[in-house]
């Protein structure tokens, strides 16, 4: 049954009220009232958001005497998602008892989710772009100490999404929330892997809060980036979602899997292309495209042949993976998540032996989900293109030398079961990368 996102909305954590409408940012001070009672808030953004709706938030919220407090604006039209920035909000929040109420997108909201959690309070958004589906999802991303890290931290207790607002915003901010949703397509692919391996099973509630309306929310790139209402509503409502269904399970997997690897090995590098990180959208629409590829040539293996006993042959025992992943990564900052993240999904060679028998055997089924469940690349690429999204990682400064040997290099920075799994555990990956870039 598909859910709505009212139903959805009931499955969430910590978010407990959602406004999606056009010219709704006037009801801003109703649903604080009706979240917050008796609480006061302080509105959170900067430069740009200000402009764009925290004043007119401010005005609202004043007019009802919401609020007493002078805005928190970070000073500067584009703050970087770093620990200092969080610091900086926090102590502003200790001087006083107010709710955060943050008018921006992806950045200003997971500042203000974090430092809202380390003053031990909860927090309203007010959506300014559909750029991501970190909105309504557990955990921040921030950098502290030189490396991207995930801190866990509640979701807004309640948001308003005005679309008029948001189909306003950057078109390339657009592209990279679409980007984002697109990831959903490959991580619906890997979760179905996994469950039918009997890794992670797949929580049929997080699974259609996600997937249910993906496609169509996915439907209209054109529309997206011209603003179209028809095409933002319901692409700002399958971002929502992704946020629901994470909050549900208490996990990512709803919306992250191997493209998502790709993203946070790139953030783990520290990669910057012309003086700036890469948006999130747009490093795993890459990353997506590529999984993608990576997946139809799996699909054209006949895995229902596959020979198990030499693949466990082939297979290293730990000590052997140890020294490899020390190689690999010995100039980098993240040797220990590396080691820690490979073993934590490691399988000797009579797990791995059991396992391909379930793959061979589930083939010809398992073949058919994966066929239904994915887009094909050249449709993923043409609908990136029609949304304004890069399509080659030399767009974001990743070359393709760079971009294969990512394929190798993300198996090992998450736990998370993917393609990137069997393609290694099958003997796969080698020929089906040489295949794609060749």
């Amino acid at each position: 049954m598909k859910l709505n996102v009212k139903e959805a909305l009931d499955s969430a954590r910590d978010t407990r009220a959602l406004l999606i409408d056009r010219d709704i940012l006037e009801q801003v001070s109703g649903l604080f009232k009706a979240n917050f009672e008796g609480r006061k808030a302080v509105v959170v953004c900067d430069e740009t958001t200000w402009k764009v709706a925290g004043e007119k938030v401010y005005e609202c919220m004043k007019k009802e005497g919401m609020t007493e407090i002078e805005p928190f604006i970070y000073d500067e039209p584009k703050p970087y998602a770093e620990f200092g920035n969080v610091e900086k909000l926090e102590a502003s929040l200790k001087k006083h008892n107010a709710i955060p109420v943050v008018v921006g997108a992806g950045t200003l909201n997971d500042l203000t989710k974090l430092a809202a959690a380390r003053a031990d309070r909860p927090y309203m958004c007010v959506a300014t772009a559909a750029s991501m589906d970190g909105y309504t999802a557990f955990g921040a991303s921030i950098t502290f100490r030189g490396a991207k890290q995930t801190f866990s931290c509640p979701a807004p207790q309640a948001v308003l999404a005005d679309v008029e607002i948001i189909r306003q915003a950057p078109s390339l901010m657009t592209a990279s929330g679409y980007a984002d949703l697109f990831a959903k397509v490959t991580a619906g692919a890997d979760w179905i892997i996994s469950d039918a391996l009997e890794v992670e099973p797949i929580d049929p509630r997080a699974w259609s809060i996600v997937q249910d309306g993906l496609k169509e929310a996915l439907a209209d790139p054109e529309g997206a980036k011209n603003g179209e209402l028809t095409a933002i509503t319901p692409l700002v409502e399958g971002l929502i979602l992704g946020g629901f269904a994470m909050q549900w399970s208490q996990t990512s997997r709803p919306a992250s899997g191997a493209e998502h690897q790709f993203s946070h090995l790139w953030n783990m590098e520290h990669h910057t292309h012309e003086g700036e990180t890469p948006s999130h959208g747009f490093q795993v629409g890459i990353a997506t495209l590529a999984v993608t590829r990576l997946y139809e040539k799996m699909l054209q293996t006949p895995l229902d042949l596959l020979d198990v006993e030499a693949c466990c042959e082939q297979w290293d025992e730990w000590p052997v993976w140890e020294q490899k992943i020390k190689e690999k990564f010995q100039d980098t900052d993240f040797l220990e998540t590396a080691l820690t993240q490979t073993q934590n999904k490691y399988i000797g060679k009579d797990a791995l032996r059991e396992q391909l028998m379930t793959l061979k055997t589930t083939w010809p089924e398992l073949k058919e989900r994966l066929t239904e469940q994915l887009v094909p690349s050249e449709e993923v690429e043409k609908r990136l293109l029609a949304v304004g999204a890069p399509v080659e990682s030399e767009q974001i400064g990743i070359s393709r030398e760079r971009l294969k040997e990512s394929f190798y290099r993300a198996s090992y920075i998450r736990s998370r079961f993917t393609v990137l799994d069997i393609a290694l555990r099958t003997g796969n990956l080698d020929r089906w990368l040489n295949e794609i870039f060749e």
